[in-house]
């Protein structure tokens, strides 16, 4: 295990909660997936390359866990039937009711989670475009379109064409 890895990794832990949090939409999830991606990053810390951004690394890392947590989840749905389907959906708007979130927070979990995951990985934890879409293995102009569709969104919520980056 690389010492680097096992070392830096618990600063990260609030930014990688915080995107966790972005993509599934519930704390107990993103707990779950964040101890997962770091399970994953410890076990497989020979593979990140000294020299490059740790966090970008373990950013991948988290996407990769979730888009497979989702995956499973839509087979076994498949599998247990409809009715084990409505039951995760049910349990998912019931998680999402209890959580007050204040007005940001609001128009950004109205973001569709492609934007919302750029917008979170670009301004709130600071990554370049090129950083953003090697994590999620998309051209950087694809990044671009993403980010300006929820800036517009972002401003359109609000009912006026201040900049979103002019909100402190």
């Amino acid at each position: 295990m690389s010492p680097s890895v096992r070392s830096e990794l618990p600063m990260l832990l609030p930014r990688l909660r915080r995107y966790a949090y972005a993509l599934c939409q519930s704390s107990a999830l993103a707990d779950d997936l964040v101890q997962s991606a770091c399970e994953r990053a410890l076990l497989q810390s020979s593979s990140w390359t000294p020299g490059t951004r740790l966090d970008a690394w373990v950013f991948r890392i988290i996407r990769n866990c979730w888009i497979d947590g989702v995956r499973r989840a839509r087979v076994q749905a498949e599998v247990e039937g409809a009715e084990a389907s409505d039951m995760v959906i049910d349990g998912e708007r019931h998680a999402l009711s209890r959580v007050e979130f204040s007005q940001i927070a609001e128009r950004v979990e109205d973001l569709p989670w492609e934007q919302r995951e750029v917008l979170l990985l670009v301004c709130v934890d600071e990554l370049s475009y090129r950083e953003t879409a090697d994590i999620l293995n998309v051209p950087i102009g694809t990044v671009m379109s993403r980010l300006a569709r929820a800036r517009k969104r972002l401003v359109e919520a609000y009912g006026h064409e201040t900049d979103v980056r002019e909100r402190g």
